[in-house]
């Protein structure tokens, strides 16, 4: 899993431009309508150097039809306050890009 993290964590420095320590991983499952939509670990980092963000929660999924994998980084910031709230901000901004 370190390696995951190692990857987890060079995204948050390309995405958001500052380095992170990892705090802890926590489980998520999001459900829609009684349906799982989202079932995973979200890594939590907290930031060295950010501006305005102290924390990041971080996680990869591999991409449809390929071996490549995405990574998701969400800064702790406004209604983002939680592992939780990570992953349905990154799935509302999913379901917004796709529509």
């Amino acid at each position: 899993m370190s390696g995951e993290r190692t990857d987890l964590q060079r995204a948050i420095r390309d995405l958001h431009g500052c380095d992170s320590r990892h705090c802890e991983s926590v489980r998520v499952t999001e459900t829609w309508q009684g349906e799982t939509v989202w079932d995973g670990t979200v890594e939590v980092f907290d930031l060295i150097g950010h501006p305005t963000a102290k924390r990041a929660y971080a996680w990869s999924h591999a991409l449809e039809g390929s071996t490549k994998r995405r990574f998701v980084a969400v800064l702790h910031e406004g209604k983002v306050n939680s592992p939780q709230a990570a992953v349905r901000a990154a799935i509302v901004a999913e379901h917004r890009k796709l529509a």
